[in-house]
């Protein structure tokens, strides 16, 4: 007996996790996205089953329904999901990246007797939409979940259960603590990202030069700054009120900053870059964060024609995916490098050892 699963919003996200829930041949996916295209194509690629032209057409008989939309649409769909003949047995969840908003339309929602429980796969990748869709997308990802206090843990399990095949790491968290989080490992990173483009900007107009300077380390630390501007103009204004404490935080430690700089002991200043290294350091590697990030891996090469070729072609050899590739001549912390990015750990622990086998190069990992 199939179980139906009903996914609106068929982006990279959408997508993604429609085939990573296929891996159970026991699902069957119903799929709407407002994009016509990006429905067609999602129907043509195996993304999705069956196409719906309204996600009422598929409500009624979906035990799971699945909002992978912006949160400000999802919230609309939610005031909607009334008319459309849910069952209250239907578990309903959404993907969005804040949850605040969301958790609060849901108490209607829940009030009335349906099941609702938010939800957050912190996961992403250099590409959008349905054709860059992959099932491994949410592996070792952390995948949180917000039920809300009067959730069944039936309902709860039934949740689980379906979300198994993501491979993600599922973790509860309330919407609050979500929210909080994320702000501080996510949103307010993009924040100070961007601000630091725009310095570069403003600086640039005076020094030229500088722009190539940035070319190495800088555009490393400020890569977010590159992401979809519409997206972070809403989770800016979403969780607008965590990102506000965050920037009080933020210009207490400028001050701090500004105070080692006008009193200047040399001590003082070490301990600030050691404390700051060590406990960086000690971050988790090999595990997805709520920042999307490729893994980089750093390549002494020597300088002789071919040797990118040389390289590209030992991973094609292995059948190693890469997402991108760079050369790098700026950095003071890393010698003259090739850099390789990937987009799983998995891969960049491939391809470093394929490049140790087929080659005497150095590697670093960042």
């Amino acid at each position: 007996m199939n179980t139906n699963v009903l996914i609106i919003g068929l982006g990279l996200i959408g997508g993604s996790l429609s085939l990573a829930l296929q891996r159970n041949p026991d699902i069957k996916i119903y799929g709407y996205d407002q994009d016509e295209q990006s429905l067609m194509m999602a129907k043509k690629l195996g993304v999705i089953h069956e196409i719906v032209n309204h996600p009422k057409e598929a409500a009624n008989c979906s035990d799971y329904i699945v909002f992978a939309t912006p949160v400000n649409i999802t919230i609309e769909l939610m005031k909607d999901l009334p008319k459309w003949n849910v069952s209250n047995t239907t578990v309903i969840t959404d993907t969005g990246s804040t949850k605040k908003l969301i958790m609060k339309q849901a108490e209607q929602l829940i009030n009335e007797g349906y099941q609702f429980i938010g939800g957050h796969p912190m996961a992403g990748s250099h590409k959008s939409g349905v054709a860059a869709a992959k099932a491994h997308l949410f592996e070792n990802a952390f995948y949180v979940l917000t039920p809300h206090p009067a959730t069944k843990p039936a309902c709860l399990s039934k949740l689980e259960s379906l979300l198994a095949p993501t491979k993600g790491k599922l973790v509860k968290l309330t919407a609050e603590e979500h929210d909080q989080m994320t702000a501080v490992v996510s949103h307010f990173p993009h924040l100070i990202a961007a601000s630091l483009v725009r310095q570069l900007k403003e600086k640039n107009k005076v020094s030229p030069m500088t722009k190539h300077l940035a070319a190495g380390g800088f555009r490393d630390i400020t890569r977010i700054a590159s992401s979809n501007p519409v997206m972070w103009r809403d989770i800016t204004l979403q969780n607008r009120d965590k990102l506000i404490g965050m920037l009080e935080d933020w210009q207490e430690e400028m001050e701090t900053v500004k105070n080692l700089l006008m009193h200047p002991d040399p001590e003082r200043i070490e301990e600030f870059f050691s404390a700051a290294k060590k406990f960086r350091d000690d971050l988790p590697v090999n595990t997805s964060g709520a920042v999307y990030t490729e893994y980089d891996l750093y390549v002494d090469i020597p300088d002789y024609p071919g040797v990118i070729s040389e390289i590209t072609g030992y991973l094609a050899k292995d059948e190693i995916s890469i997402t991108n590739l760079r050369i790098i001549e700026t950095r003071t912390d890393v010698f003259g490098v090739l850099v390789i990015s990937f987009q799983t750990p998995k891969d960049r622990e491939r391809g470093e050892a394929c490049i140790k086998t087929y080659t005497t190069f150095d590697t670093y990992i960042s």
